[in-house]
């Protein structure tokens, strides 16, 4: 490690030798340049340059050819580019107050590789200068890389400018990209796959802001307004991931498509800001078993007001209780078979045994069911399906999920009233919130909820049996009631 260090300390050295070896040569060339042209009368000088002149097979003087070469000598030199602008920058406080990426920072890699295509632009510069006549500084001239951009409040708070300014845009040079329409809906078509609608909602935000903001169009300011658009319309750091790194994922997968890796380049423009999170000390959403009650009531009045048929109300509510108890996530909910619950439902100790495709994380798990849960399904097995339906998934989930929005039934804790009320997410998160109320055991609880199962422990040492993980489980729960308050089982045929 040690000597690694050393040959990069070396050599970083060797190119700044080389570098103030060539600087000096300018300075020397630009000297006798200066004296051969302040120097003698007007026909002294007119005779030195046509003299001059008669040195180059392109009718230059000498000292010019002379400078044009060093600079394309100097633009080929193995330096390392990134460590040498910042040193260069450290040298002048006034000049690095004016740049656009501060010391420190991550430099762009276009701006490392054309690094040496602004020391050759600034000789050249020189040269016509000479040509003319002008005063030439004796002294090396800082070399503008970037100009400093206009920074306005929002993008200063915020952090990390993406745009580097119009002269900057030049200095990358990176030519535009164009895609159309039918290959971000085939990119979708392919991310959209085997998604829950939760994330297809995203998947979809992301589409509409990426097509938006560019029209088919990837460059800088393209790039640089989709990331504006993104911060300004959400003020979640998880939102601007999901937006932003949808575009990222896109321009990858145009680059893999088209075997052309500068795609990715613009991905510059997409960096996240940098900023303190704050972490809150509790959750500002919290569902109670008031609010649980609350949901089986308003699902017997609408079964008192013929709103919904007795086999929505068996369905509804065994998914409530299922969903309170349990903690299952809605998705994992929606997959589950009848033969799977009925198997569950006829255990001495009832446990329904959860596949690793039907879960989120894919981490197969046993669910142990209280007595009201397995009162309810058993009523939805008992009259809503045959011997021949097993392969029929148990609850009507879509039609649960539209009838919940619609209810809008209040959250008794909650402030914001735009997210007061009921969401089908909510009764995971009382069973969680709940289980610390009564003390459930933590990691019985992580098996239950299949949450956090990570670590060397759950991967090679916990494998916790049926009847144990059904055992824990009830001593805290088995007293638990949710159906206080509520309707009776809606019963009767089909």
């Amino acid at each position: 490690m040690a000597d690694d260090t050393h040959r990069k300390d070396q050599k970083l050295h060797n190119s700044r030798t080389e570098l103030h070896n060539s600087r000096t040569e300018l300075h020397n060339s630009r000297t006798e340049l200066h004296n051969s042209v302040g120097e003698g009368s007007g026909e002294e000088q007119q005779h030195a340059e046509e003299t001059s002149y008669s040195h180059s097979k392109e009718g230059k003087p000498q000292a010019v050819v002379e400078l044009e070469n060093e600079a394309k000598r100097l633009a080929d030199l193995p330096i390392d580019y990134k460590a040498l602008f910042w040193d260069y920058v450290e040298e002048s406080e006034a000049r690095r107050a004016r740049m656009a990426p501060q010391a420190g920072e991550e430099l762009p890699p276009d701006l490392v590789s054309d690094y040496h295509l602004a020391i050759a632009d600034h000789l050249q510069e020189i040269t016509k200068k000479a040509i003319n006549r002008e005063t030439i500084a004796l002294t090396p001239q800082p070399i503008t890389i970037i100009p400093a951009p206009t920074r306005s409040s929002t993008q200063t708070q915020r952090g990390k400018l993406a745009v580097y300014g119009d002269e900057g845009k030049k200095l990358l040079n990176v030519p535009e990209v164009r895609f159309q329409l039918s290959e971000l809906d085939q990119y979708v078509a392919y991310r959209s796959e085997g998604l829950a609608k939760k994330s297809l909602d995203w998947i979809n935000r992301a589409t509409e802001a990426l097509w938006s903001s560019t029209q088919g169009q990837i460059s800088a300011e393209s790039m640089t307004v989709l990331r504006g658009f993104v911060l300004d319309k959400y003020a979640s750091v998880d939102s601007h991931r999901k937006v932003l790194g949808f575009a990222v994922a896109f321009l990858k997968f145009l680059a893999k498509a088209r075997f052309d890796p500068k795609i990715q380049s613009f991905e510059v423009y997409l960096e996240l800001p940098k900023a303190i999170r704050v972490r809150k000390a509790v959750s500002a959403r919290i569902v109670t078993r008031e609010d649980i009650a609350a949901v089986l009531q308003r699902v017997g009045a609408c079964t008192q007001a013929d709103t919904i048929d007795p086999v929505k109300t068996r369905n509804y509510r065994a998914f409530v209780l299922l969903a309170a108890y349990t903690g299952l996530r809605p998705s994992t909910i929606q997959r589950l078979t009848v033969r799977q619950v009925r198997a569950a439902v006829s255990r001495e100790k009832p446990v329904l045994h959860v596949l690793g495709e039907q879960q989120k994380n894919r981490v197969e798990h046993y669910v142990p069911l209280h007595p009201a849960v397995v009162a309810a399904t058993s009523e939805v097995l008992n009259y809503d399906f045959g011997e021949n339906d097993g392969n029929k998934p148990l609850f009507m989930f879509n039609s649960f999920e539209k009838w919940l929005e619609r209810q809008r039934i209040p959250l008794s804790h909650m402030s914001d009233p735009t997210k007061a009320h009921m969401w089908l997410s909510d009764f995971r998160k009382f069973a969680e919130q709940f289980g610390d109320v009564i003390g459930w055991d933590s990691t019985n609880r992580k098996y239950v909820l299949a949450h956090g199962m990570t670590g060397v422990d759950w991967g090679h040492y916990k494998h916790p049996l049926p009847e144990d993980v059904y055992n824990i489980y009830m001593q805290r729960w088995q007293d638990v009631e949710l159906t206080a308050g509520g309707t009776p089982l809606a019963k009767g045929p089909k």
